[in-house]
């Protein structure tokens, strides 16, 4: 059967489409993520496969009816535009060490968002802009063996993860409305495991993947209010970026047809209020709502789910397509604008030869609308009591390319 065991284009973890939403909360189908986790070149056929790619997402989430304080106009702009475009690269080298054990490298940006509001609406006690980048190196190798029609592979692997950016918003500290920023940044370790189980003659993949928390204990930076009027450093109470689980099939339907799906759940309810104070304060009262916060930056997620399913078809030995639908079930419930996603998106590749392959995707989707105002949280703390506003139903379009080269 000449059918293609074609990677999915537009797939969870290959094309992941972010948004940025307001106030340390990005509304993005999945938390924080960005380009997520990502180990398909791990199965690539060849002793050595490299490739690099990169996703341009444009965003677009209009804020209104926004209030301050309390509830308040506080006579600035009712309306802001609550997210900003942003690029996430990614970069792999996979090799056969010896045959059935295949091990490969790679950098990425798992998690991020960038929201820009700006000063003059009347959320910016909340938010005037918010960034947030990370550094993902990975290292991951197999080892397979045959196993009745196919072939049973197990995973492991380890990444360092590193995460920055900054906040910045109104505040008065006795002196007049001044602005206030924030930086941190920190830095961690975690591991994967999973399984395999692949048939090649018929480009049947079923595989389960869990990534580990990353464990943030050493949260630092700087608080700066009025352009130095108060400058202090400050720390993070100990917080973990999120666990994963993902299942991934695909399997051949008819010369040339490949069927694939996925369904990933992502731990994004450890993430709630992250408690900021200054060096100095001892760390049982550096706790959300406690006497020692002097800060905070807000999240309140709960766990994101995401589905998707799509068919590709090769048309002959230099051009292939591929096409999904994907649900994202936004991790906002009432605080923030990251609500539920739903995606379309398709692609096309190109193989000018049988070590290169060219692809190009784009796709375009709707971030449903919300509201995001007060929500009660651990330990009587209130999320959502300087800002509150309404978004409707958004569009947000993505374009990626990438090569690989393999022999």
């Amino acid at each position: 059967m000449n059918i293609l065991r074609l990677k999915a284009l537009l797939g969870a973890g290959c094309f992941s489409i972010a948004i940025a939403g307001a106030v340390m909360h990005p509304a993005h189908a999945g938390g924080l993520e960005r380009g997520g986790y990502d180990i398909d070149l791990l199965f690539d056929p060849a002793p050595f496969a490299t490739e690099a790619e990169a996703t341009y997402v444009m965003p677009d989430r209009k804020y209104k009816n926004a209030r301050g304080p309390g509830g308040n106009p506080i006579g600035l702009s009712s309306t802001a535009d609550g997210a900003e475009p942003y690029w996430v690269p990614r970069i792999g080298v996979k090799a056969q060490v010896v045959p059935g054990v295949d091990c490969m490298v790679d950098y990425s940006q798992p998690w991020g968002a960038h929201t820009a509001p700006g000063s003059n609406w009347n959320g910016a006690v909340s938010n005037i802009e918010t960034d947030i980048k990370s550094d993902n190196y990975a290292a991951t190798c197999s080892y397979k063996f045959d196993a009745g029609k196919g072939q049973l592979r197990f995973i492991g692997g380890v990444f360092y993860q590193k995460v920055y950016g900054f906040k910045e918003n109104l505040t008065d500290i006795g002196f007049g409305t001044m602005v206030g920023r924030v930086d941190l940044e920190s830095s961690g370790w975690g591991w994967r495991a999973g399984i395999a189980y692949e048939i090649p003659d018929i480009a049947l993949r079923a595989s389960l993947v869990y990534n580990s928390q990353v464990k943030l204990d050493n949260i630092s930076g700087t608080l700066d209010v009025g352009n130095g009027v108060l400058h202090r450093s400050i720390y993070g109470s100990e917080q973990s970026m999120p666990d994963s689980l993902e299942l991934k099939l695909q399997s051949g339907v008819a010369p040339g047809w490949l069927a694939f799906g996925s369904v990933k759940w992502v731990n994004w309810s450890i993430l709630q209020s992250v408690p900021i104070c200054f060096d100095g304060t001892p760390s049982a009262y550096c706790v959300t709502n406690g006497l020692g916060q002097v800060t905070s930056l807000d999240l309140m997620y709960r766990d994101g789910w995401t589905v998707s399913g799509g068919i590709g078809h090769k048309f002959n030995d230099q051009w292939s397509a591929a096409g999904q639908l994907s649900w994202d079930r936004g991790t906002s419930h009432g605080y923030g604008a990251q609500t539920d996603t739903w995606t379309l998106g398709g692609g096309v590749a190109y193989t000018p030869s049988p070590n290169i392959e060219i692809r190009l995707a784009g796709a375009i989707g709707v971030l449903t609308s919300g509201h995001s105002g007060i929500v009660n949280g651990e330990n009587g703390y209130q999320a959502g009591t300087d800002a509150s506003y309404d978004f409707g139903n958004d569009l947000i379009t993505a374009i990626n390319g990438g090569i690989k080269i393999k022999f």
